[in-house]
């Protein structure tokens, strides 16, 4: 894997650390990774059992994709992880079909193994070289993901080539305070149109709050003693340097949504 495909050391660290995460036995139930996500009052969606212990992470997921009808519609999702958010928007919203994308080949493999929804598909592949042609999508989903990508420019631009006119891009992230105006720089300069653009920060933390013992229990089944330390904060582990930073206000999470004119 070239160094060139990410952002940053951390993004570099994050890859391999999910690399190592996705290989273990231990993680056949862990299908979602981002941090999660509640309202309130709380959102209360219905889930089916064996989608309950994911309610938080599930709610991201919901919300961010529900702010169009997908209904029949053709979806990419671009950084599917382990597939999690890919099924659960499958059964539940409709879409005519759903293609889960992401550069960490041993995911895809993983997410072909555990899912299996009519029109569900993964396929492995660089978030600024979309290996599809134009206008192949009605819908592009991305969640906590983009962050990570070395140039957000090229993903935008990538985006906007494979939506149809009309088509819709649902978007949700985080960024630290210093990154915010090359963040905004970039959203300014794509060729989507913006329709909504929503602070989520209180939003993620409460479910970060939620969810943090559940994070500490994969943490803790997954890797080493030696390295947990080091690996809790990224996972949003209560009381760690990244939930702190929520907290402070010194990252900031949004939503969004465009259409491509």
């Amino acid at each position: 894997m070239r160094w060139t495909s990410f952002k940053s050391a951390a993004a570099y660290m994050y890859f391999w650390v999910t690399l190592f995460m996705t290989r273990r036995r231990t993680v056949d139930d862990v299908l979602f990774l981002n941090w999660g996500y509640e309202e309130d009052p709380p959102m209360r969606i219905p889930l089916d059992e064996s989608d309950e212990p994911n309610r938080y992470s599930i709610q991201l997921y919901h919300r961010t994709a529900t702010q169009v009808d997908l209904t029949n519609k053709n979806v990419l999702e671009v950084g599917c992880g382990h597939g999690g958010g890919a099924s659960y928007l499958t059964r539940t919203l409709h879409p005519a079909t759903y293609t889960g994308l992401d550069l960490n080949w041993v995911a895809v493999r993983f997410c072909r193994g555990r899912h299996d929804a009519p029109g569900l598909h993964f396929l492995q592949g660089d978030a600024e070289k979309l290996p599809f042609p134009d206008e192949s999508f009605d819908a592009v989903i991305n969640v906590e993901s983009s962050h990570c990508y070395p140039h957000l420019s090229r993903f935008f631009a990538e985006v906007a080539r494979v939506l149809r006119p009309g088509g819709y891009f649902l978007y949700s992230d985080m960024r630290r305070a210093p990154e915010i105006p090359n963040w905004e720089a970039a959203i300014a300069d794509t060729a989507m149109r913006m329709l909504d653009d929503k602070a989520i920060t209180a939003d993620v933390l409460r479910g970060l709050a939620n969810n943090s013992a559940r994070q500490a229990r994969v943490v803790n089944s997954t890797f080493p003693a030696f390295v947990r330390w080091m690996i809790r904060p990224v996972f949003g582990v209560e009381g760690g340097s990244f939930y702190r930073s929520l907290q402070t206000g010194g990252i900031s999470y949004r939503m969004f949504c465009f259409v491509k004119p």
